[in-house]
C-alpha cells in the first residue's frame, strides 16, 4: 500500500477483530458483538476490509465538507461583521452579540472560523497548582467580596474599581462600580445584595483595611471583650454576618475568576455601547448585564435551602449602612463633629448631661442623626463655634468730693494696725 494511513480508534479496534476473523480465530458474529456492530453492519465492514485492505476500514467520508457546513457565505459575513463591530472579543461573547443581529453561529465554529483567519488567538496561561476546596453547599452560606481595579473604559482611561460579590455555592454575583475600593462602596454593594437576597450567614475577603480593623482594640473594647471592628465590620455586626479573612487571592479564587470575565465582557460592551461613566455602567449593570452573566454562569447549590436570613421589618437597613462616630456633649450642651457644631435643644427627653457621650450617625445619604440611649435627639446646626463667655466690666470709679480727714485715733482700724513694739510693751 503505497503512502501513509491514518486509522481513528475505532478503525484500529476493527482492523485487529477483522484481521482476527480472517485468521480463523474468531466468528464474524464474535467480532461484530466484540465491535458494537450489528451482524449485518459487521458484514459490510468486513467486506471493504476483504477488498480494500486497510483503506476499506476508513470512514468514506473523510477529507470532504459536512454536509451540515454552512455557506461560505455566511461565514465570510460573520467573519467580516466581527472585524467591523466585535474586534477583540472572545468567541463566545461575539456569538452572543452576533445572534442578537441575526448572524446565529456557534461560539465552537467561530472559535475555528477566527482561529484559521488569524482575527483571535487563543491565550493560555500556566497555573500554579493547589488543592480544590469544595463549594459550599447552601446559597447565601458564603459571599466572597472583592475590588476589582481596571481600566474599565478603556486603555488610557482611568481605573475605577467593580466591587464583586459571588456566592460560593451557586456563583451568583452582583455588582457595583466606584472610584476606589472604599467603605461606602462596599456598603452599598452589600446593602443591594441583602435587599434582592437576603442577609448571608458569612462573607469571605481579603484582609484590606475596609473590611479588616488593623489597629490594637481600645480600653473599652478590651474590658467588653470586643475585637476592634471597621466601620465596614460594625454594619455586618448589626446584621450578623460573619467576617472571613483569607490569607492569599487564591484562597478566594471564585471571585477573582469572576473578575477575569467581567473584564472581559464588560469592557467590551461598555465600548460597544458607549457608556464612559462610572453612573452610566452602574446603570448598564443593574440594566440586565449581570442577571445575564447569572443565567449563563451560576449553577444549582447542593443543598436547595436557602442559607440567606430574611430582613426584619422593623429593621432600618439605611441605619445599619452608616458610619458612626462617639462624641462628648460639652458645658454648653454642644458637640463638635468633622469640624461642625451642633446645638443640642433643651425640648429633648431625656437630655443628655454635660460629659456623656452620644452617638453622631451619618448616613450614605449624607443626612445625620444625634443618639442619645439609642434614641434621636433634636438639634440645630451652628453656623460657627458657640460664642465664648465674656469677663464682667469693671465698674466705673466715682471720685468723691467731701475732704479726706484722717480717723479717728480710737477707730478700729487704728487699734488693729498699731504697731508691734507698742503691743510689746502692753
Amino acid at each position: 500500500m503505497e503512502g501513509h494511513l491514518t486509522l481513528s480508534k475505532k478503525e484500529r479496534q476493527r482492523l485487529v477483530k477483522f484481521e482476527e476473523v480472517k485468521a480463523g480465530r474468531m466468528s464474524l458474529q464474535r467480532a461484530a458483538e466484540l465491535l458494537g456492530l450489528s451482524y449485518r453492519q459487521a458484514l459490510r465492514a468486513y467486506a471493504r476490509f476483504e477488498a480494500q485492505g486497510d483503506r476499506g476500514l476508513v470512514h468514506r467520508r473523510r477529507g470532504q465538507a459536512s454536509n451540515r457546513r454552512l455557506p461560505e457565505a455566511v461565514q465570510a459575513a460573520v467573519l467580516k461583521r466581527y472585524r467591523e463591530r466585535y474586534a477583540g472579543f472572545g468567541p463566545t461573547l461575539a456569538a452572543e452579540e452576533l445572534a442578537k443581529e441575526g448572524l446565529r453561529v456557534d461560539h465552537e465554529t467561530l472559535r475555528r472560523w477566527l482561529l484559521a483567519s488569524g482575527d483571535w488567538h487563543q491565550r493560555r496561561q500556566r497555573r500554579e497548582h493547589r488543592s480544590r476546596r469544595e463549594r459550599r453547599a447552601r446559597f447565601g452560606e458564603l459571599v466572597q467580596v472583592d475590588g476589582s481595579h481596571h481600566a474599565w473604559f478603556g486603555e488610557g482611561d482611568r481605573r475605577y474599581c467593580l466591587m464583586n460579590l459571588v456566592d460560593d455555592a451557586t456563583g451568583t454575583t452582583l455588582s457595583m462600580m466606584g472610584e476606589e475600593e472604599t467603605t461606602e462602596l462596599a456598603m452599598r454593594a452589600l446593602w443591594r445584595w441583602v435587599e434582592r437576597y437576603g442577609i448571608p450567614h458569612a462573607l469571605y475577603t481579603d484582609k484590606k483595611s475596609v473590611y479588616i480593623a488593623d489597629r490594637e482594640p481600645t480600653p473599652e473594647e478590651q474590658l467588653a471583650g470586643k475585637q476592634p471592628l471597621t466601620v465596614f465590620g460594625e454594619a455586618c455586626a448589626k446584621l450578623g454576618i460573619a467576617i472571613i479573612a483569607a490569607h492569599s487571592p487564591q484562597a478566594k479564587g471564585r471571585v477573582e475568576r469572576n473578575h477575569g470575565v467581567y473584564q472581559d465582557r464588560l469592557v467590551k460592551l461598555l465600548s460597544l455601547h458607549d457608556v464612559t461613566t462610572v453612573e452610566g455602567a452602574n446603570a448598564f449593570l443593574e440594566g440586565g448585564f449581570t442577571q445575564d452573566l447569572n443565567t449563563k454562569f451560576a449553577r444549582e447549590a447542593a443543598d436547595p435551602v436557602d442559607a440567606h436570613r430574611p430582613v426584619p421589618l422593623a429593621l432600618d437597613l439605611a441605619a445599619v449602612f452608616c458610619f458612626e462616630e462617639v462624641r462628648t456633649v460639652m458645658n454648653d450642651w454642644c458637640i463638635r463633629h468633622a469640624n461642625r457644631f451642633y446645638q443640642i435643644l433643651e425640648a429633648n427627653r431625656p437630655l443628655p448631661k454635660p460629659k456623656e457621650k452620644i452617638v453622631v450617625r451619618t448616613r450614605l445619604d449624607g443626612t445625620q442623626e444625634l443618639l442619645y440611649r439609642d434614641k434621636p435627639l433634636t438639634f440645630r446646626v451652628l453656623e460657627g463655634p458657640p460664642a465664648k463667655k465674656t469677663a464682667c466690666a469693671a465698674l466705673p470709679v466715682v471720685a468723691s468730693t467731701a475732704p479726706k480727714t484722717p480717723p479717728a485715733p480710737d477707730h478700729p482700724w487704728r487699734r488693729r494696725c498699731k504697731p508691734a513694739a507698742e503691743t510689746v510693751a502692753r
